[in-house]
């Protein structure tokens, strides 16, 4: 007999039916154009950025070569004396392997890796680029760790470093794999290494200080992101010491979405020929202590390093344990280029509980005659990045006592309030400056490097934050946004003392 029709498994409009296998092509010739379109954009993207690497500066000795870094494995292992042993050994291959064989057109004035430059790091006062400890006379009354940002050095926390031994706390602070020595560093380099090296640095910090001393840790950027994602990993393992206090300036919580897709941008990189595309810039490596070329991979692991933060974040939510989390305080400008504002707000503060955190806000100046140059999202942007009070913490913006006015006013709205308490705080905004910048927080205005009223007794070579870059285009060697960039904060000794009421007597 006969079987039948066959039984109907879709409708697909106009009263007809259809079989599995034709539901199956229909949907298939339906995606086939948009998965058509997306191909094209992408062969697109990846051909103009071809072109755009081949067009640009050529890789130097610095971006092709790098020195080995400890596995995680190994720095688990090792001690602080291990590390900086092996770190000696590390800017010793530097010397060998880029410095000795710079071809006869690298030997220039600007270029950090020639012996002969003003700001060659061996020849300055002090090589920021290594670890340091900073301890005090006698007895730590408590330890901190310091990590700097990405493409960073020790040296962008030297100054809050300095504040805790002064109060007779022991600092350490130490530099992360594939940062100080060559850009070619981070092009390698994963994040779980910088989270080893974190460890690491903690449990130098606590045998100097002892069992039972409060212990801060203290991160800019890149090093936020570290900072938290330390704290969150000793809630959940009991061999880790708990952090007492998180205080965080810039803190990379969130990035663009640029940087989460930058791997993308890389893949030409694959062929030999097209090695420039491992890099999102190239630029003359002007700066002693900070690399100005940036490979591809940097992006891409700092991104991953803040998925890995949120997916503990979650996972600690969703087990009602971020009450353990110590108190964060953190210092940001409205305005910020690397990292996201917003999700500092929304991925960390909204998240915490009233365990005494605070949010330091820095506005832009509004006395700067700007107003019709600004654009709509940034000058509305302090308006609009807090959520309505009350809130779990305590909110500070630090902003013009008025807009004809340059002096500046903290903002306060205390954790659970809604009304708001100002205060005046003899200092100002510099009248050219209209805002500040995601580099700028750590550094004073006195900052040998980066200050715009550069310490005389502090040499290393250059004053980038001096710099009043006016004159004709294609002179400078660098690109004239690298140097009007705001590099140092107007309002370091409100940070500071702030900072400090947390360290104690």
């Amino acid at each position: 007999p006969s079987a039948g029709p066959a039984r109907p498994a879709a409708c697909l409009g106009g009263g007809g039916w259809a079989t599995r296998p034709q539901v199956t092509t229909r949907i298939l010739r339906f995606l086939k154009w948009p998965a058509l379109l997306a191909g094209v954009v992408l062969l697109t993207v990846l051909a103009v950025r071809t072109y755009q690497v081949q067009s640009g500066p050529a890789l130097a000795p610095w971006h092709t070569w790098a020195p080995e870094e400890l596995s995680v494995a190994a720095l688990d292992a090792a001690t602080w004396d291990d590390y900086l042993r092996h770190e000696q050994g590390l800017f010793e291959a530097v010397r060998v392997h880029v410095t000795d064989r710079l071809a006869p057109h690298e030997g220039v004035p600007s270029n950090r890796y020639y012996d002969g430059s003003p700001v060659y790091p061996p020849k300055l006062s002090q090589d920021w680029n290594r670890s340091y400890l900073l301890a005090p006379e006698g007895e730590a009354a408590g330890a901190v760790v310091l990590l700097h940002g990405l493409t960073d050095s020790p040296y962008s926390l030297r100054h809050v470093a300095r504040r805790y031994r002064e109060r007779g706390w022991v600092a350490v602070a130490i530099r992360l794999p594939g940062h100080g020595t060559v850009p070619a560093g981070l092009a390698d380099v994963e994040w779980e290494a910088w989270a080893a090296a974190t460890r690491l640095a903690v449990r130098e910090a606590r045998r100097r200080s002892g069992p039972g001393r409060p212990l801060h840790v203290i991160g800019f950027s890149n090093g936020g992101a570290l900072a938290l994602h330390y704290a969150l990993d000793a809630l959940g393992d009991e061999a880790l010491p708990r952090p007492t206090r998180l205080v965080l300036l810039s803190p990379m919580v969130g990035v663009t979405a640029m940087a989460r897709f930058a791997g993308v941008l890389g893949w030409p990189a694959v062929f030999p020929k097209f090695a420039k595309a491992a890099w999102l810039s190239i630029t003359p490596e002007f700066n002693p202590f900070k690399y100005n070329s940036f490979p591809i991979n940097g992006a891409r692991q700092s991104s991953l390093l803040t998925r890995a933060l949120q997916e503990r974040f979650t996972r600690y939510e969703r087990e009602q344990r971020l009450g353990e989390v110590p108190p964060v305080l953190t210092f940001q400008s409205v305005v910020d280029f690397t990292v996201s504002t917003r999700a500092i707000v929304d991925a960390l503060y909204a998240r915490l509980p009233a365990n005494g955190s605070e949010l330091v806000l820095f506005d832009l100046n509004r006395n700067a005659k700007l107003g019709p140059l600004l654009r709509s999202s940034a000058a509305n942007l302090a308006d609009r990045v807090l959520p309505p009070a009350p809130r779990r913490f305590r909110s500070v913006m630090i902003a013009n006592a008025a807009p004809d006015r340059s002096s500046v006013v903290e903002r306060v709205v205390e954790a659970g309030a809604t009304d708001e308490q100002t205060r005046d705080l003899g200092l100002s905004y510099p009248h050219d400056v209209f805002s500040l910048s995601h580099v700028a927080v750590p550094f004073p205005v006195s900052d040998g490097l980066y200050g715009i009223e550069p310490d005389p007794a502090e040499d290393y070579g250059v004053q980038l934050g001096l710099m009043a870059v006016r004159g004709e285009r294609a002179v400078l060697v660098v690109p004239a946004d690298a140097l009007t960039r705001m590099s140092s904060n107007p309002f370091f000794p409100y940070m500071a003392a702030r900072i400090e009421a947390g360290i104690g007597p």
